[in-house]
């Protein structure tokens, strides 16, 4: 199979939605730190482009949590792969995320973090696919982009590892070599 990609979200836009999600964070918590959870891999590109515009005291961390392997649809099993290196206890904490759709994820980890008893626990996500959601129980506070249910790469978001590196949003369409 080949893999064509066509662009659906530019990198213009993308950049600017970053910078209005950060004004809109820098407005709700007006000063106070934030400490920012990167779920890897495909949240590190959003993630690191989001926190240059924030104007507060900002610290990060890492999860590695998955329920894909390398397919395109949801295995519907969460694992995590790599846990917090540091406590969330009292701390201003918004989840990074590059993409929810079916919700599973989510759901699971935002229960999973709100344990560990954070002052507040936000979700921000650069792309939202709702037509995909099995998980009704996700509040998303902060959205890029609602997307229609395709495949999509680029900007953090992959196909077997490939594309991340694209400084856009683009949709994967298979096709017999």
């Amino acid at each position: 199979m080949k893999e064509n990609i066509s662009v659906m979200i530019p990198e213009e836009d993308v950049e600017k939605r970053v910078k209005e999600i950060a004004a809109q964070i820098n407005a709700d918590y007006a000063g106070e730190p934030v400490h920012l959870i990167c779920i890897l891999m495909g949240s590190v590109m959003f993630m690191t482009e989001l926190a240059k515009h924030l104007t507060m005291p900002v610290t990060f961390d890492f999860m590695c949590v998955s329920s894909y392997g390398g397919g395109t649809v949801s295995s519907g099993t969460v694992r995590i792969a790599k846990d917090l290196a540091h406590p969330i206890e009292g701390r201003n904490v918004i989840v990074v995320e590059d993409i929810i759709d079916s919700g599973r994820t989510l759901s699971y980890l935002l229960k999973f973090l709100s344990a560990r008893n954070p002052k507040s626990l936000r979700l921000c996500t650069l792309l939202d696919k709702p037509d995909r959601r099995v998980v009704h129980d996700v509040n998303v506070d902060y959205t890029g982009f609602v997307i229609p249910d395709a495949f999509v790469v680029g900007y953090g978001l992959d196909y077997d590892q490939k594309y991340r590196n694209l400084p856009y949003v683009g949709v994967v369409e298979f096709t017999e070599e």
